[in-house]
């Protein structure tokens, strides 16, 4: 991860299983939890093992692809067809499929990393405001696995200690967990740093980040009221002088201006200078890079595993700049045959043209803000391009859909006229004054859709505004095999049920 060391925290010695007592022998030169914990690099080295948590395959690959194709934006056309299945298909018999799973089980690494921080760095004797920073990272971090659990299965378990082989922890309900992650990122707010000093820790989580995730927890349960503080922080309080738009919106998605104003929250990736290979086999301290550019890219370049729906396309159409040019942020999130406005002739795909690659007449649309096209003409398994989870844009919608939801439409206005000036679209206040409350709802899923397509985002929001079922059919013909409660969760692995008792499958399933 850029500018973070990377460390694997060995977190316990392993036994060597045998029905002879005498073979169960310690390797003496091995650390263990007992002996590790000692001073202060000790504590920045273990937060720094929940960091690199982002680069296992569940994480820097699959959960992105989860949330993107499940949601009506996307869909998977690939070949393996129970990746196609399980990744906005909602068809999914086999519940230990490994792509799925391997997200579930990610999360719960680095859950059980940062449990080791919040277990043993509080006994370390070291600075007190170093101590509760990186306390502060690690409760962000647990926060922001079960907020992805939360969204994506809802009933977990809920691990808040260090775990144990022995442990069989019960299912906690959705609304027990949206709970944990609120406890946790207040934590983190209090002990996290507004800006960070030294270029060195460039890529750790601040408070902004915590008072991001903190309203999207909040709004997700439907606490409007209570996510206008954490907003109120970022967008009028002391958040307004760290953050700001960038003024070109594609350079939020490029590795020439990564961590810029605009970011909140990214995922830190970068190219191991050591690595002599691309390719996906799994090397330890290795990779630091992500693979979601090799999976998302379009054919001949990359897997095509996951692809954006047409329909997005006339949504950007709708509404042309005040210099009558098209949205720019449609080129910006898409490659398509028109990503150049004068056709497939001048679209360039990876040093070629569209129609040299793909033909005249090709319809498909991929996705682009987290391809590498501005500076290499392939992709692979070890992309440096940072995953933007959340940026100030977000933050301005959030902000505006609560004034909205709170009653205060007329405030509303503002911050999202600031997100569509970005990129030369007439201010709302102006061509649409006046409107009530639920058709400013719906403005707002438009301007979603249009700053934040492909980053994520859109499954929560569907869920949040109660859209998601069969009823997005017509544009996404998965959601025909959707079934209202069941497939807002997916399963839970079966082979985790099969060891734990306790645990519970979810409705449906």
């Amino acid at each position: 991860m850029k500018n973070i060391s990377k460390y694997i925290l060995i977190a316990a010695s392993v036994g060597v299983l045998s029905c002879n007592p005498e073979l169960d022998i310690i390797n003496p030169n091995q650390p263990t939890m007992e002996v590790f914990w000692q001073n202060a690099t000790d504590a920045e080295q273990g937060v720094n093992a929940i960091y690199s948590t982002f680069a296992r395959p569940g994480m820097s690959r699959w959960m992105p692809m989860l949330h993107i194709t499940r949601s009506d934006e996307g869909f998977s056309g690939s070949p393996w067809s129970d990746l196609a299945n399980a990744m906005g298909g909602f068809i999914q018999p086999d519940y230990n499929f490994g792509p799925v799973i391997d997200v579930w089980v990610d999360c719960y690494v680095g859950i059980f990393r940062a449990n080791q921080v919040l277990d043993n760095v509080p006994n370390i004797e070291m600075d007190n405001t170093l101590k509760a920073r990186l306390l502060g990272e690690a409760y962000f971090l647990r926060g922001y696995f079960y907020y992805n659990l939360a969204l994506l299965w809802g009933n977990v378990p809920l691990m808040l200690e260090t775990s144990k082989p022995t442990d069989l922890p019960s299912t906690s309900n959705q609304a027990e967990v949206w709970d944990q992650v609120e406890l946790d990122l207040s934590r983190a707010v209090d002990g996290l740093p507004t800006v960070y000093p030294n270029s060195r820790d460039l890529g750790r989580v601040t408070k902004g980040a915590a008072q991001a995730l903190l309203a999207k927890t909040l709004m997700q349960q439907g606490k409007m009221n209570e996510a206008e503080t954490p907003l109120n922080w970022l967008v009028n309080g002391e958040g307004a002088s760290v953050y700001n738009l960038m003024p070109n919106y594609r350079d939020n998605f490029l590795i020439t201006s990564e961590n810029n104003q605009e970011s909140i929250f990214e995922w830190q990736f970068t190219v191991n200078p050591t690595e002599v290979t691309d390719n996906d086999v799994s090397t330890p301290n290795h990779n630091y890079g992500t693979s979601i550019a090799q999976f998302f890219a379009p054919p001949g370049i990359g897997f095509t595993d996951a692809e954006a729906r047409t329909w997005m396309i006339a949504e950007f159409l709708k509404e042309r700049t005040t210099n009558d040019a098209r949205d720019p942020r449609l080129a910006a999130s898409f490659l398509f045959s028109n990503t150049d406005e004068r056709g497939p002739e001048f679209t360039q795909i990876y040093g070629q043209t569209f129609a040299q690659r793909y033909g005249l007449n090709n319809s498909r649309v991929f996705f682009r803000k987290f391809l590498n096209d501005h500076w290499k003409n392939d992709e692979g398994f070890r992309s440096p391009n940072n995953y933007r989870v959340i940026r100030y844009a977000d933050v301005l919608l959030m902000y505006a859909e609560v004034l909205n939801a709170t009653g205060r439409t007329s405030q509303a206005y503002a911050h999202v006229d600031r997100v569509r000036a970005r990129v030369g679209l007439p201010a709302l206040s102006t061509i649409k004054p006046g409107m009530g409350q639920n058709e400013f709802l719906e403005q707002i899923k438009h301007e979603r859709l249009l700053e934040l397509s492909g980053e994520g985002h859109r499954w929560s929001d569907l869920a949040r505004w109660g859209d998601l079922g069969s009823g997005l059919a017509s544009r996404e013909p998965n959601f025909n095999n959707f079934v209202i409660g069941r497939h807002e969760f997916l399963p839970i692995p079966q082979r985790d049920l099969d060891i734990n008792t306790n645990m519970s499958q979810n409705p449906g399933w």
